[in-house]
């Protein structure tokens, strides 16, 4: 692989347009290139001499004589550039001063000099910010160290008194001395260790002083000893304080951050209910504490290890560049350019590397008990491998659901089943049921193709949804799940495919019958299995969601919880279905296929129900972004899905009652959700159609090279998001039934929420990329009084 692919392959998502743009100054070498190359004269040698170009260098003599060229600082007139660091602005820049550029061509050289400057200073400057955001974390994260530490003693030895127990303050100081290592990476404590190490020395000097001014005299070089070793004591708990226990009167200026919300935290919240302030030192606090603590520190390390990354490819981008630039030209100017990459301050990335270190000796003392390997497998999560067996038994899978369909398709034909008596009873009564899972795997294939898409364009989605690493799963484990339902599904409508009912008994097979029940039991069992099988964090990350969905608006919304609530928007119908199924094996006899679900007064009040919960979820959650961003656009969203509840529930009533009124009053509102909806979508969930935009009618920034996709994926959009109109129109073929025709309006649906997915992911991810958003906000479990630190 070019280095130029594999350096962006490596490039933090977020973080891509603070990278060294290798590609354009490359760019700039080739018009260099280009020029040398047109005004290089051709080849004096005769067309009819074939001799061997060995023959023509010098004569190195019979002893093997080498030619040593003049180095730079030998001949002032071999140096190309001159690199220096010049004051702007309240600013250092590096800058380059080509002295070649009388050459016939140097003004090419001239502007690359200038963009590779740009490109240098550009680099150094993200780099210094975040180094200075990170050495701030690091100072809280020392609070924090503090405050847990006197906590932990508070807990485990409750009577104890930190003032009049030695042993408390032994065991305090060890505990403690690990925390202050992450303060020294810090000016101040560069400046405390320095102070140190000069107190030490002279101490040195004085009592070598004094043991050279009379060697005979034991007895005073004893007592200058003495006297030398009680300043140091003295001297040290004035100069060397960061290394003193962190006393327990730093639990007087915390409190804790009660970051866990629920739904009581929420109501509490709204009726202005005086909190928690004092704390409570037990176990349970303590355990939460240090949850928390841990999570800040992983993703504190993970920040630093980006930063190391960051700084290495950049620092090996400037170094290939410009070997690139001595092979055209032919000078001689990487080393002395590579000297000034090195003294910046991303060229040697110290701070950070020691940083690592001593977040890492934190991180293995105070919470895996000085166990290396545990802390380093957590702190450095290694890379999930692809497993050949998922991909084999996704194949294998899908192969066998192409068959089952195969199969289907030839014993409907070849029966004619349709053509039998008891087909209009099975599309009505089992049809439903089966349909549950073709929605089920027709989004899961979707949502299988959004993940690998979202990889090919390098929309970092893990990160936006918020997976733990290494627990998100890959486009060929979703694909395994679709076709191990699907293989699951066609089984059991095969082994129920009878249209006849037992002549005897006037009853179908018990079974047979059962078999869509026990199928969904079955997934609705290992959807809620507590133990560590079929991909267990998913699962629980799925519940949480779908919980916070279901208590909404009592939980704070974040963008896995409406993402979620969205998909279900597009399974209305797969949630008709689940009612039928409390209907039918609750209420009907299915030996009979005979149910009264459809004219029963509850059912249809429930259909209403269960068409709307999906909308009035996304309204609550947006008033409750409305409440807390204070956000008017959360209002017009909240706004688009009530009117979209309004139409839904136009359209059910216009479906069990045909008079014009109710089909009047489904139209309008129809046109006006779905009119409202387009917009938003293409406009606000998709950034798209801007008019001043470098790209007309697309957005400034595109994952995808084609252009042209946005504008197919816009049609698309439009088109499947009319497909309403034949609930209103009732559209009828005559080869369909009206099951049929449902479960295909629905299935558009889901593939227009499929396609709606990787635009909105890939709108967050770019948001995301014009903010340098690369890491996830973890809480912090206390809260500090800053007013008396300031007083201190």
């Amino acid at each position: 692989m070019k280095f130029g692919k594999e350096y962006k392959a490596q490039m933090v998502p977020e973080w891509q347009e603070a990278y060294m743009d290798y590609n354009f100054l490359k760019s700039q070498l080739k018009q260099v290139q280009r020029f040398r190359q047109s005004r290089k004269a051709p080849a004096a040698t005769p067309r009819g001499l074939r001799r061997k170009l060995t023959l023509y260098r010098a004569f190195s003599g019979l002893t093997n004589r080498q030619y040593h060229p003049l180095s730079p600082s030998d001949d002032i007139e071999s140096q190309h550039i001159a690199v220096q660091t010049v004051k702007r602005g309240g600013s250092e820049r590096y800058e380059t001063t080509f002295l070649m550029s009388s050459d016939e061509g140097g003004e090419y050289e001239l502007v690359y000099f200038k963009r590779l400057d740009d490109e240098l200073n550009k680099v150094e400057k993200f780099y210094r910010e975040k180094v200075e955001e990170v050495m701030k974390e690091a100072a809280m994260l020392n609070k924090q160290m503090d405050a847990l530490i006197a906590f932990r003693i508070k807990v485990e030895n409750p009577t104890a008194s930190f003032h009049r127990s030695l042993e408390m303050t032994r065991l305090a100081s060890d505990v403690a001395s690990s925390t202050a290592v992450l303060s020294s990476s810090t000016p101040r404590g560069a400046k405390l260790n320095r102070k140190a190490s000069m107190i030490m020395e002279v101490i040195e000097e004085g009592s070598t002083h004094h043991e050279q001014s009379d060697d005979s005299n034991e007895d005073d070089q004893e007592q200058v000893k003495e006297t030398v070793k009680a300043k140091v004591e003295e001297k040290k708990p004035k100069n060397l304080r960061v290394t003193r226990p962190a006393p327990l009167e730093v639990l007087d200026r915390v409190q804790l951050n009660h970051t866990f919300e629920t739904p009581r935290s929420t109501i509490k919240g709204v009726l202005n209910f005086p909190g928690q302030t004092e704390l409570h030192f037990s176990r349970k606090n303590l355990n939460k504490v240090e949850e928390q603590l841990q999570r800040s520190f992983i993703e504190f390390y993970r920040k630093l290890r980006l930063l190391k990354s960051f700084s290495f490819l950049n620092t090996l981008a400037f170094s290939k560049i410009m070997k690139k630039y001595d092979k055209i030209t032919t000078r001689d100017a990487a080393k002395a350019y590579m000297k000034m990459v090195d003294n910046t301050q991303f060229g040697n990335s110290d701070e950070v590397t020691k940083l690592m270190d001593r977040v890492e000796k934190t991180f293995t003392k105070h919470f895996y008990n000085s166990n290396r390997n545990k802390a380093m497998n957590i702190l450095r999560p290694k890379a999930k491998r692809e497993r050949h067996r998922v991909t084999f038994s996704m194949g294998f899978l899908a192969g066998c659901a192409a068959a089952l369909v195969l199969a289907l398709i030839l014993i409907v034909r070849t029966r004619k089943i349709l053509d039998h008596s008891g087909s209009t009873t099975y599309m009505e009564s089992l049809f439903p049921l089966h349909s549950l899972y073709g929605f089920v795997v027709l989004h899961l294939l979707m949502y299988a193709a959004d993940i690998y898409f979202w990889r090919r364009y390098r929309v970092n989605h893990s990160f936006i949804f918020g997976f733990k690493p290494g627990t998100d799963l890959g486009y060929n484990q979703v694909l395994l799940i679709g076709f191990g339902l699907a293989v699951l599904a066609l089984g059991g409508v095969l082994a129920n495919l009878d249209m006849q009912i037992d002549p005897q008994t006037k009853d179908y097979q018990t079974l047979t019958e059962l078999i869509p029940l026990i199928l969904l039991l079955v997934l609705i069992a290992i959807l809620l299995c507590p133990i560590n099988i079929f991909y267990r964090s998913s699962r629980v990350f799925l519940l949480i969601c779908l919980f916070h969905c279901i208590c909404a608006p009592l939980y704070k919304v974040t963008l896995p919880d409406f993402f979620l609530a969205d998909q279900f928007t597009s399974q209305v119908q797969a949630l008709r279905s689940f009612e039928f199924y409390i209907c039918y094996y609750g209420w009907g006899n299915f030996k009979q296929r005979e149910n009264t679900c459809n004219s029963s007064s509850v059912f249809i009040t429930f259909s209403f129900i269960v068409a709307v919960i999906p909308y009035w979820s996304r309204f609550l959650q947006c008033l409750r972004r409305l409440f807390e961003e204070k956000d008017p656009m959360q209002g017009y969203n909240g706004l688009k899905y009530f009117l979209t509840i309004i139409a839904v529930c136009l359209r059910i009533a216009y479906s069990h009652n045909n008079s014009m009124v109710w089909k009047v009053l489904a139209w309008v509102f129809s046109i006006f959700a779905a009119v409202a909806s387009t917009y938003w979508d293409l406009v606000i969930d998709w950034g798209l159609l801007q008019r001043r935009s470098k790209n007309r009618w697309l957005r400034d920034k595109l994952a995808i090279p084609h252009k042209s996709v946005y504008f197919i994926a816009m049609v698309l959009n439009v088109l499947l998001r009319f497909a309403w109109l034949q609930t209103v129109l009732r559209f009828n073929v005559s080869f369909l039934h009206k099951q049929a025709m449902t479960t295909i309006v629905a299935c558009l649906e889901i593939i227009r929420r499929g396609i709606w997915n990787f635009f909105r992911l890939e709108n967050e991810h770019l948001n995301n990329v014009g903010k340098y958003r690369a890491f996830k906000s973890v809480p912090l479990p206390f809260n500090y009084d800053e007013d008396e630190d300031k007083d201190e």
